[in-house]
């Protein structure tokens, strides 16, 4: 495809609106983006389009009335946006294979290698500190080894997974539901930047569309399109995160969770997810053997596990969780488990120590939780 058909094309994505999917369908048995703007600007278009389709066709021609069609697309290569079709050979072989697949895409940066594994790392916006701490390790975990996690740069476990992946010097996408060149959450501003800088951010909204709730869900086909599997750390019965499992299931990719707490509604839909047959994970090592099989998972892989410790230390760590507790509570577990008392400055201080080794994590002042040390 020539640049100057993509230049038709951007003009058309943003006339038309590429959430208007019937719409597109329609203009495409009319020929190609140049060939529908000269009918447009003749007003042939007006003549040939369904009627249901008059207005579109009414606030196309104000969209581009003074358009300068080649300026807008350099203007959009300038800000180092670049934009692929379905019809080019470059654009991602997984998702030209699932039902429904976006007709372009606009990115900055680099879009995911075909050859590398990818994993969709999500869950809650509103995660617990378990949740948090179980994120960063799996995207850390799939950076070391190779895996390339894709997100929707989501706050909560989206955000968390992507951030841990780029500091171990991963790769890591973000689809948007909005323009590439907006950053959704604002508070996910460093993570943008970090995306821009060393892994990807694409969407299949052109530029300067704001993130509407409507874009959302049909953005989620597109994180699990580009992956292998996915992998869902925390998420509640009701989770707009299942939306992404269910059109995953729909595009033969294999669903993990993270199992929690009976008790915990973070974890209600993982656990759901699993009792409907959903892989169970526990850590980075058990999914990327399932990624990689028989064959071993490349070098620089992490090998989390559970450590034991003698003396107070060691006790303490059997009654810390990986959901942060306060001091006194721990105090009370304590001597009931081990049926002698233990003084505050002396808790703080084996526990702070045990924070100093990486075995146990500070939360708040005088809460503390257990960590995998890797």
């Amino acid at each position: 495809m020539t640049e100057q058909e993509k230049a038709y094309l951007h003009w058309l994505y943003q006339a038309a609106g590429v959430s208007s999917r019937g719409f597109l369908r329609s203009l495409a048995s009319f020929g190609t983006a140049q060939e529908v703007y000269e009918q447009l600007c003749s007003g042939k278009l007006s003549e040939r389009i369904a009627p249901r389709y008059a207005k579109k066709v009414t606030q196309m021609s104000e969209f581009s009335e003074g358009y300068d069609v080649a300026g807008a697309y350099e203007t959009l290569r300038k800000r180092g946006v670049s934009l692929v079709t379905e019809r080019e050979t470059a654009f991602p072989k997984r998702l030209k294979e699932i039902p429904d697949p976006p007709w372009a895409l606009y990115y900055v940066g680099k879009l995911p290698q075909a050859e590398k594994k990818a994993v969709a790392l999500i869950g809650a916006r509103d995660c617990s500190e378990y949740g948090r701490y179980m994120a960063g390790q799996f995207g850390a975990a799939f950076a070391k080894a190779g895996v390339q996690v894709i997100s929707g740069m989501a706050r909560g476990i989206d955000g968390i997974g992507q951030s841990a992946a780029l500091g171990e010097g991963g790769y890591s996408l973000g689809v948007l539901g909005c323009g590439v060149d907006i950053c959704y959450p604002r508070e996910n501003q460093e993570l943008y930047d970090a995306l821009l800088a060393g892994g990807g951010v694409c969407s299949e909204y052109p530029p300067g569309v704001m993130p509407k709730s409507a874009l959302f869900p049909p953005r989620n086909r597109i994180i699990s399109g580009f992956c292998d599997a996915v992998l869902v750390v925390e998420a509640r019965e009701r989770s707009g995160t299942l939306i992404t499992v269910d059109m995953a299931l729909e595009q033969g990719r294999e669903v993990y969770a993270l199992p929690g707490r009976a008790t915990d509604p973070l974890s209600g839909g993982c656990n759901r997810l699993i009792r409907q047959g959903a892989g169970l994970v526990c850590t980075p090592e058990e999914l990327l053997e399932e990624l990689y099989g028989d064959n071993a998972a490349p070098a620089g892989g992490t090998q989390t596990k559970l450590v034991f410790l003698e003396g107070i230390q060691g006790e303490l760590l059997e009654i810390l969780d990986f959901s942060p507790l306060p001091a006194e509570e721990l105090q009370r577990r304590y001597m009931e488990k081990q049926g002698r008392s233990i003084a505050l400055p002396l808790l703080f201080q084996e526990l702070l120590e045990l924070c100093a080794c990486g075995y146990a994590g500070q939360v708040g002042g005088s809460y503390f939780m257990r960590i995998l040390k890797t």
